[in-house]
């Protein structure tokens, strides 16, 4: 069985076509990319993967499973977590906090159990808080758990809102731009952080990503889109070489 499967999917915004005829099928622990211009519709995308947009045509099928209808929670029940273009951390909260919460969406007690303090509850976030910890300390984070995101550099936050998407312990993950804000050091970090995710845990990574350092670095295959249609499909060497995307979005002398 396909990890994720879609297949014909189409999205219009009125007379607007975002993303036309698209279609993937991803098996499990792969690391794929998903580039093009700005504007191509690779965002729009993984919203409709996330179920933030429902399809106009189309199937999305996770583990096997129609998410056509799904809202985002329900999305992410199925082993599907995403990053953001933005990083949309709760400013508020600490570190540490940010990934605690992110957790409680498959809690599994009830507000009772939270009223009353019952074993289930007590023994549900001790895991929580566990795992949290574990998450930290494996990211590099640990010295960081009680700052508000808000005070940390922008390589710091990128890490945090990583962790925070692995505290859901997904078989997808979609990373949206990791790479943009980053200076070249926190970039380099990027990449040792998102191979060490891959070769650690049994999750397929999909990203979205406009430097081509981090994707031909780390992707065995990618897609391309401009203008909501598929112009390419295969492997960095293929990419690199194919007429349509040097003119569509590499540029010759990126090449």
């Amino acid at each position: 069985m396909s990890l994720l499967e879609i297949k014909g999917l189409t999205c219009r915004f009125g007379g607007l076509i975002a993303v036309n005829d698209f279609n993937i099928e991803l098996g499990e622990r792969q690391m794929v990319a998903l580039i093009g211009p700005n504007g191509a519709g690779k965002t729009t995308v993984f919203n409709l993967i996330s179920g933030f947009y429902q399809p106009s045509e189309g199937a999305i099928t996770v583990l096997g499973k129609d998410t056509r209808g799904m809202r985002p929670h329900q999305v992410t029940s199925l082993g599907v977590a995403r990053t953001f273009q933005g990083i949309r951390l709760w400013g508020e909260m600490s570190v540490l906090d940010n990934i605690r919460v992110s957790q409680h969406y498959r809690c599994g007690y009830s507000l009772l159990d939270c009223f009353l303090r019952t074993r289930k509850y007590m023994l549900r976030e001790t895991e929580i808080e566990r795992t949290a910890w574990e998450l930290l300390e494996a990211m590099d984070l640990k010295d960081c758990a009680h700052e508000l995101p808000r005070n940390l550099s922008y390589g710091l936050q990128r890490r945090v809102e990583i962790a925070r998407a692995m505290s859901l312990k997904p078989s997808l993950l979609l990373l949206d731009e990791p790479a943009a804000g980053l200076n070249s050091a926190d970039v380099e970090g990027l990449i040792k952080l998102v191979r060490w995710i891959h070769d650690t845990y049994p999750v397929t990574i999909w990203m979205i990503e406009h430097q081509m350092k981090v994707v031909m670095s780390l992707c065995s295959h990618i897609k391309v889109i401009d203008f909501g249609a598929t112009i390419a499909d295969g492997s960095p060497a293929e990419i690199q070489a194919n007429p349509a995307v040097i003119k569509a979005y590499l540029g010759d002398d990126t090449i």
